[in-house]
């Protein structure tokens, strides 16, 4: 029943996730675009009004007309004034809570693989979480230190990739490559929402404040807050593809099991953010503030077709296919000492059994895909399943598809 349970809470948390995660990125890209296709205003009610930037836009069989007031709007704000921070908040929590239900609550199972390191279900889970905070504290001091000399965006931009390449090496020989690659996809995520939550939204407020009150406010010293915002904003936005690609890779095992596993995370995680920027660079150089962002797009597709080409099985050898087909007998050690400890009588999880010859033949074609494809199961590889027994899964697999 406590395996039921979670499944039911691993499936709606996450589908909370997915839906709070949509409506963040959604935002962040809007904003990314409506700041990059604003324009001077012409007419001069706007600007009389104190108006900075404006367009038109059309959607949804209406016009809109947004428009971004560096100053206090003159006559003040006459509706609610919306902030945007509750779909970060929701985002980062819903997350964690999914992680705490599937990676925490299981370690053992999914945190932990034993011929990467060794270790407790505690230290792993109390690891995991620290490196959470670890990373967020190492960007936010990189940001405080160089983010606003000259040329810092270079610098925080550098070091950065550094601190990523560092965390997927670390994360890759501590845990499993399949929570190695959530684990630093989390660390980004993490940075994003802290950012919203220490820097972004209580500027806004000391700013919104002091624009609001009536009284006399020092410009100057309010600036601060609109540049941090802006670093940090700009940053959740080339953070974006590179949380996402993480996110989901770890679900592909050609991905996670890989020897250098870490240095597959990093370039696919660099891929994403040198797309992220072909798409930024793209809203300026449409109205002729930027050059063409195409080297961007190349370089980052270049990077997935290169481990496309890197990542390619090898050709299964011919011999493979003159040998004997298996029989469920011979396969049936195999499937008790490596999957029933989870798929038997005494536990089901996911409500999958393989405990006798017609459920095994019932569920094939899915334990050929997580046991031979993607090399997912068992997870972590807790149960030590060797290439040898795989490959036997393998021919097993065949020998039901020769026989029907």
């Amino acid at each position: 029943m406590e395996a039921y349970l979670l499944d039911w809470a691993n499936l709606l948390l996450r589908w909370l996730h997915v839906i709070v995660a949509i409506a963040w990125i959604g935002s962040s890209f809007y904003f990314v675009f409506l700041d990059s296709n604003l324009l001077a205003p012409t007419a001069e009610d706007l600007k009389d009004k104190g108006v900075d930037g404006a367009m038109w836009a059309v959607h949804g069989g209406g016009f809109y007309h947004p428009q971004k007031y560096m100053v206090a709007p003159k006559g003040g704000i006459d509706s609610k004034l919306h902030w945007f921070y509750w779909e970060s908040y929701s985002t980062w929590l819903s997350g964690f809570a999914l992680f705490a239900v599937l990676y925490l609550w299981n370690a053992s199972a999914f945190l932990i693989d034993k011929q990467v390191l060794d270790w407790s279900p505690v230290a792993a889970g109390f690891t995991a979480v620290g490196l959470l905070a670890a990373f967020w504290f190492i960007y936010d001091a990189i940001c405080r230190v160089f983010g606003f000399r000259p040329h810092g965006e270079r610098i925080v931009a550098a070091l950065l990739l550094g601190v990523v390449a560092l965390a997927c090496w670390l994360a890759t020989h501590l845990f499993s490559g399949r929570a190695a690659f959530l684990i630093v996809g989390a660390m980004l995520a993490t940075a994003m929402s802290a950012n919203v939550f220490f820097w972004i939204i209580p500027g806004q407020r000391k700013v919104v404040a002091a624009m609001t009150s009536g009284r006399p406010y020092d410009a100057d010293a309010l600036a601060i807050h609109g540049k941090r915002g802006k670093q940090r904003s700009v940053h959740n936005t080339y953070f974006t593809l590179p949380v996402l690609i993480a996110m989901i890779s770890n679900h592909y095992g050609f991905l996670t099991s890989h020897p250098q596993r870490w240095l597959v995370l990093f370039l696919l995680m660099l891929a994403g953010a040198l797309i992220r920027q072909f798409f930024v660079q793209r809203h300026g150089w449409h109205l002729g503030r930027a050059r063409h962002p195409w080297p961007y797009a190349a370089l980052g597709v270049a990077l997935l077709l290169g481990l496309v080409a890197w990542l390619r099985p090898a050709p299964a050898p011919a011999a493979a296919a003159l040998q004997a087909q298996v029989g469920y007998a011979e396969l049936k050690p195999v499937i008790e000492q490596r999957c029933q400890s989870c798929h038997g009588a005494a536990v089901q999880m996911k409500n999958l059994r393989l405990d006798s010859q017609a459920l095994l033949e019932q569920h094939a074609q899915m334990v050929y895909q997580q046991v031979v494809v993607t090399k997912i199961m068992p997870l972590s590889n807790a149960t030590q399943m060797t290439d040898a027994e795989r490959a036997l899964v393998a021919r097993w697999f065949e020998g039901q598809g020769a026989a029907k």
